[in-house]
């Protein structure tokens, strides 16, 4: 692996995305939309906002992360910008972590505009603190990234890797814990949650949520959020296939 060559596939994705005004406008604008909204639903139950807001900062990040690193990278691939750059001294793991770093900057970015929001303006109090929220919100992120990026590869279009979202995304957020408590579903149900990560990424948000804290629970759903991360990469950088010069 080569640092150089990594950080200026970083640098070019990058570059590419700060002339791309509406991936930024869905970067960091539509989460804290999303986040006013919901405070608005919730206008007579603020308590209930309170409570459900830190765990939708968990998924928010998250799902934007994904569509927006899996239709950049499957229009690198469709492109042919990725099999010209397979022509070049640079390998598998320079290329899928140029990328993963580009976009994990994002997506930090993405996640303390949305939890300053949160905390802020929004006015929710969380009891472990800013810094927990934040970490929790950024591991999102980056779990949003590492699997746009490995999805990315099983897509021929920009709106075949929308359609991983209802596939992909939707049945996660409906078993992750966010509209019932896990205990409370079916075996099934339950036994499938305990193996998906946005699970373990809405978890952490209740720990912060709950605790002042740092608990054991925040460090294993946390730590368990960055291994489904960096399996999803690991996994990304085999489906690149090296183009051969003619």
């Amino acid at each position: 692996m080569s640092l150089r060559r990594t950080f200026s596939t970083a640098g070019r994705v990058l570059r590419q995305l700060s002339h791309d005004p509406r991936t930024l406008l869905m970067l960091f604008v539509v989460p804290p939309i999303l986040m006013t909204i919901l405070k608005y639903v919730f206008e007579g139950q603020p308590k209930v906002f309170e409570n459900m807001a830190p765990m939708y900062l968990g998924v928010f990040p998250m799902i934007m992360m994904f569509m927006v690193t899996s239709i950049v990278t499957l229009r690198e691939r469709s492109g042919g910008t990725l099999d010209r750059l397979m022509t070049m001294p640079i390998s598998k793991l320079d290329f899928i972590m140029g990328y993963a770093i580009a976009f994990s900057i994002l997506g930090f970015l993405q996640a303390l505009v949305a939890a300053t929001i949160m905390l802020g303006p929004l006015g929710v109090t969380v009891a472990g603190g800013v810094v927990p929220t934040i970490i929790a919100a950024v591991l999102a992120a980056f779990l949003g990234t590492a699997l746009g990026l490995f999805t990315s590869a099983f897509a021929r279009s920009e709106f075949q890797a929308v359609q991983f979202m209802p596939a992909f995304i939707f049945p996660q957020l409906l078993i992750c814990g966010i509209f019932i408590a896990r205990d409370q579903m079916s075996d099934i149900l339950n036994w499938l949650s305990n193996i998906m990560p946005l699970t373990y990424s809405v978890d952490a948000m209740k720990q912060v949520t709950l605790y002042s804290n740092w608990t054991n629970d925040l460090t294993w759903d946390l730590a368990t959020v960055a291994l489904f991360a960096i399996a999803a990469l690991i996994l990304g950088s085999i489906t690149i296939r090296r183009q051969e010069k003619s």
